[in-house]
């Protein structure tokens, strides 16, 4: 995967055509159970590779919240969002991006709570992955959503050309307003994934983002826009298991200029912002959020 290239007018052409920015979410997210090829069961590996046409490859993962309000940011990202991520990535300097759609849910309660694209690269194929998520628009009354399985995922059924030849991280980021639960069990991850993919074993969240962070650097893009989002204990609970990984956001109109940003800035970036974002520019720090 990952041929093609990112077209932004190519994209609004087909955005036009299709109605993307005039159609409800209902209208252009129409899945109603998980699409097959999302479905992470019996999957060894999704890759981001080298190629002719794309010789200098990062990987970016994107996993989206798609339970309740949080259906709103994919929505968001297909109107407008993900053209503008895409264009200001390229024109900052990374023309090989490639990207790898992940849906988030609550493993102890959804049907769904692991979706996963290809990494890709085209404005064709970008598309089809974003729009093919299913917002199952469950999740739970437990405190928390499965935020920690694209860590699992990345860290366990990745590979990518960046960091095995130029050991240069990928991007991972993870994107909604709840708590992230505390673990997921061995049984979980084995009804998951499939017996076909090896031993299985209960991990801590905080050990699964250990383990995604040795060829990634992991985000989470948490959104203060929702009830839940503008609890100070939300807030408070990530800072204190990811630190200067946490990036708040106000409003989910925020996201595609954060990732961009982030992305460019490379490793050296490390953004809280507490009221309102502060970013002027690619790998400036921002205020350090007060708690």
């Amino acid at each position: 995967m990952g041929s093609g290239t990112y077209s932004t007018t190519s994209r609004l052409s087909r955005s036009e055509h299709l109605g993307y920015t005039t159609k409800s979410s209902q209208e252009i997210f129409t899945s109603r159970s998980i699409n097959s090829a999302m479905n992470p069961h019996g999957v060894t590996v999704r890759e981001s590779r080298d190629s002719i046409e794309h010789p200098n490859s990062v990987a970016i993962i994107i996993g989206l919240d798609v339970t309740g309000s949080m259906g709103s940011v994919p929505h968001f990202l297909v109107k407008n969002g993900l053209p503008t991520m895409m264009d200001a990535i390229i024109k900052k300097g990374i023309p090989d991006p490639q990207v790898l759609f992940m849906g988030i849910g609550d493993h102890e309660c959804d049907q769904a709570p692991l979706q996963v694209g290809q990494f890709e690269s085209s404005d064709e194929l970008l598309d089809k992955w974003l729009t093919d998520l299913w917002l199952e628009g469950r999740g739970g009354g437990n405190d928390g959503e499965s935020y920690m399985l694209p860590w699992y995922f990345a860290a366990k059924h990745t590979i990518t050309d960046c960091f095995e030849k130029r050991r240069q991280k990928g991007f991972l980021f993870t994107i909604g307003d709840e708590p992230v639960l505390p673990s997921v069990p061995d049984y979980f991850l084995r009804g998951l994934m499939g017996s076909g993919n090896g031993q299985y074993e209960t991990y801590e969240s905080f050990k699964l983002f250990s383990m995604a962070s040795e060829k990634y650097n992991v985000y989470h893009i948490h959104i203060k826009e929702t009830a839940s989002g503008s609890r100070q204990e939300v807030v408070g609970g990530w800072k204190q298991l990811i630190h200067d990984h946490l990036i708040v956001v106000e409003r989910r109109e925020d996201v595609a200029s954060i990732i961009a940003d982030t992305v460019c800035g490379g490793n050296e970036v490390k953004i809280i912002p507490s009221e309102s974002i502060k970013i002027s520019k690619p790998g400036v720090v921002a205020e350090e959020m007060m708690l």
